[in-house]
């Protein structure tokens, strides 16, 4: 009421300066409005309207409502047309105000929210009939003023709380909040709070109000004791929210407070005595439960029990564990009872909660329980003492010998029966009834079934009443010097002067035997080779034999004593056939080296080399009568080619001649031969090239094109071997070398075929007579060949 009685006394004021000011003297005037000479004469200075903010009421019933009217001091005989813009107007919300265009009266058209809007602002101008501004245009304020239309109301349709039991008064438990739409600077919405009434669940189970409310905040607290949570366990509050502190509209809601547990009640056994039954030689199984009584809240820490075995569980036998659902105390056996050893057990049990007592509970002693556990007897398996049984014995055990004994009891003293379940190779025996286990033959360290030199097996026990039990049998073997070591290899060839250019021939030695029985090895020579031979050791296993002075090129016979490093050592003679041979400058043995008919040369390689040599000759022999009868048959038959074919076109004679018939080639003697068929045109045109054996003219060769001479040609042996027993190898190697050589013949004939006499236009299908000019073959390479090749060239290139 003050703000609006101020508002409106600031009203007046102004309005009263402003007809003063109009009214006054002319002195004042230009004190507060100074004049100025212009071109028409005075003029005074142009000033704009002041309109104090106009406060309307929302919800008004009086409208339309005249607001306030303006009005231009502009002198002007005319007439003035007052225009009004802005939001309420022209503007989203429309239509909520208008001016009148001739007295300038603004009003209201609809009543006003307040909630919606709560101020306008509008812009007022003056304009002349023809729409010229006679004024600046001036501001209008309109402020809606609040009336209290809005009821309070709850945040929430119902608030939720907690306090735990035997809280003191004062206790804060909860707020409850509102709100109101009306304008918050006002009364209207100044709330207050309270409650007006409450409920106990169960009902009836507290009378007394229990519950208090902090009117401007809406805070709930404790105002009394007496809240336990055995008797009551929540509430119930209807409270109430009003504005105008209380005075003016009014809203209700639900608040629901819920006592929370302490612990303030110790777990109680019940009953406090229990008899249980377990059976021997089992484990983890249960025996029995025993029961507990809480009334604190079930489910939660202050309710759950933990049990304790106190007394009785000295071999640690049993355990108990909680039953999280029932919060029952679990009696389980962990060791297998012994019911020989102990028949009765009386086990102690106390309990606790999870959580701590609180300070609010009796302080008495904890709860406990009295459990007797009697062992039932059964019938036990027989028990193996070690389970691996271990036993160390050298592979080179004596059949008989005792392994193990005394491997296995019976709780029960029943008799036993013995028997191996699994044994791979037949090692082992044992007694039946006593269970001695003894080898039954020689063990050997190289058998698939040792592993890492263990052999591995599978004893069995049973007692009367059926009962078994199986134990591996675990038997490390001690590895023994069983082989002596063996030298190869056996023959070879060293240089005669081996000692000066430091070679000699490689030896090594295996053993059968693995470690420490086997390598380093020691290699030796009797007193008698020691003069004339040395052993030069490389390594652990490698040793090089070399003579000490320069022997005569023959085969020589070396005893040499290899010895392993095992405890005791095993040792072995091996006797070394050695070639002793000149040997070129890369320490290779030269063939012509060895003389072959020398004394210690054996008779199976004369014989040898007399028969390959014989063979030789026999080689060269047919070589030459072949070369022999070619040359003196292609004279004759150049001859009779001649009278055959003759040198007059005219001259036709009667033969008998086979076509298309290839021949085998220039050694084919079976085949219909082609001389007489020669073109006399490829005749040579001097007698000047002879059959390089017999001197008998022969004709030009054909020339070889086909062969491709800009290949390599693979390495041919040249020396013969040293030791006969490589004379195949030998002779293999080079039938080896020879077929994968790309530069040796045979590649084709050059046959002409169907010749009919002068005047044919057909030549040779050969590659070798492909071309009228050998010049530029060299067949010089085929004299390095032997021989026989040799032979080949001399056919081939005359020159």
């Amino acid at each position: 009421m003050e703000a609006r009685r101020l508002t409106v006394l600031c009203a007046l004021a102004a309005l009263l300066c402003q007809a003063w000011s109009s009214s006054g003297s002319q002195q004042q005037d230009q004190a507060v409005y100074p004049w100025r000479k212009g071109s028409t004469g005075l003029s005074r200075v142009k000033r704009d309207w002041i309109i104090p903010p106009i406060r309307v009421l929302e919800n008004s019933k009086q409208v339309p409502e005249d607001l306030v009217q303006i009005k231009s001091d502009k002198i002007f005989t005319g007439e003035v047309i007052y225009k009004l813009e802005g939001p309420g107007v022209d503007q989203e919300p429309k239509d909520l105000f208008e001016i009148d265009d001739i007295t300038g009266v603004i009003r209201s058209k609809r009543p006003l929210d307040r909630e919606k809007y709560n101020s306008f602002t509008l812009k007022a101008f003056a304009l002349s009939p023809s729409g010229e501004r006679l004024e600046n245009p001036t501001t209008i304020e309109i402020v809606v003023l609040d009336q209290n239309d809005n009821r309070p109301a709850f945040t929430q349709s119902q608030f939720a709380g907690t306090v735990a039991e035997f809280s003191i008064p004062g206790t804060s438990v909860m707020s409850v909040s509102a709100s109101d739409k009306d304008d918050p600077m006002t009364e209207n919405a100044m709330l207050s709070y309270s409650i007006i009434d409450q409920e106990s669940v169960p009902a009836g189970a507290v009378t007394k109000t229990m519950f208090g409310i902090n009117n401007q905040t809406g805070a709930i607290y404790t105002r009394d004791v007496g809240l336990d949570r055995e008797v009551v366990q929540s509430f119930k509050l209807k409270v109430q929210v009003a504005d105008m502190g209380g005075m003016g509209l009014a809203s209700q809601g639900v608040a629901i407070i819920h006592i929370s547990d302490i612990n303030n009640h110790a777990p109680q056994f019940d009953p406090s005595m229990y008899s249980m039954t377990g059976v021997e030689n089992r484990k983890n199984y249960e025996i029995g439960r025993v029961n507990v009584t809480d009334r604190d809240d079930p489910g939660t820490g202050n309710w759950e029990a933990e049990y304790v075995i106190s007394e009785g569980n000295h071999d640690n036998h049993f355990s108990v564990s909680t039953d999280l659902t029932t919060n029952q105390g679990v009696v389980t056996v962990v060791k297998p009872l012994d019911y020989e050893a102990q028949r009765e057990h009386t086990l102690i049990l106390t309990v606790t909660n999870l959580n701590p007592l609180s300070n609010k509970a009796p302080n008495s002693p904890a709860s406990s329980a009295t459990v007797l556990v009697t062992a039932m007897d059964e019938n036990e398996a027989p028990r193996f003492r070690d389970n691996p049984i271990q036993v160390v014995v050298p592979e080179s055990v004596s059949p008989g010998t005792v392994l193990k004994d005394n491997i296995a009891y019976d709780p029960d003293h029943s008799e036993m029966s013995y028997e191996i379940s699994k044994d791979p190779e037949r090692w082992l025996d044992i007694n039946r009834d006593t269970g001695v286990i003894s080898a039954k033959r020689a063990f050997n360290m190289r058998s698939p079934h040792v592993k890492n030199n263990i052999y591995t097996a599978v004893v069995k026990v049973t007692d009367a009443g059926g009962l078994w039990s199986t134990a591996t049998l675990a038997i490390m073997l001690k590895e023994t010097n069983d082989f002596p070591p063996e030298l190869f290899p056996l023959s070879g060839s060293v240089c005669r002067n081996a000692r000066q250019m430091n070679t000699g021939l490689f030896l090594t030695a295996v053993d059968g035997d693995l470690a420490p029985h086997a390598e380093p090895f020691a290699f030796d020579l009797p007193d008698d080779l020691s003069i004339n031979w040395t052993i030069i050791q490389v390594n652990d296993t490698h040793t090089v034999l070399q003579p000490l002075v320069d022997l005569e090129p023959s085969e020589y016979a070396v005893t040499v004593l290899v010895s392993d490093s095992g405890s005791p050592s095993l040792g072995s003679y091996a006797q070394v056939n050695v070639t002793v041979c000149l040997c070129d400058s890369g320490g290779d043995c030269r063939s012509e080296a060895v003389p072959i008919f020398g004394s210690s040369v054996g008779i199976g390689f004369i014989a040898l080399i007399i028969i390959m040599a014989s063979i030789t000759l026999l080689l060269l022999l047919l070589l030459l009568a072949v070369a022999l009868t070619g040359c003196s048959r292609r004279h004759h038959m150049k001859k009779g080619a001649g009278l055959l074919v003759g040198e007059s076109e005219d001259d036709i004679r009667d033969n008998v001649l086979n076509y298309d018939e290839q021949g085998g080639g220039e050694e084919d003697e079976n085949a219909f031969n082609i001389d007489l068929l020669w073109n006399p045109h490829d005749a040579p045109p001097t007698p000047e090239s002879f059959c390089p054996v017999s001197g008998v003219p022969r004709g030009k060769q054909p020339l070889r094109r086909d062969a491709p001479h800009n290949l390599p040609s693979p390495i041919y042996p040249r020396r013969p071997p040293a030791d006969p027993t490589d004379i195949e190898d030998y002779i293999n190697d080079g039938l080896e070398a020879a077929d994968n050589d790309p530069n040796v013949p045979p590649y084709d004939t050059a046959l002409i075929y169907d010749y009919e006499g002068e005047g044919s236009l057909a030549g040779s299908l050969s590659s070798i007579a492909s071309s009228s000019s050998d010049g530029d073959q060299d067949y010089d390479y085929l004299n390095d060949w032997g021989p026989r090749f040799q032979k080949l060239a001399n056919m081939y290139d005359p020159h």
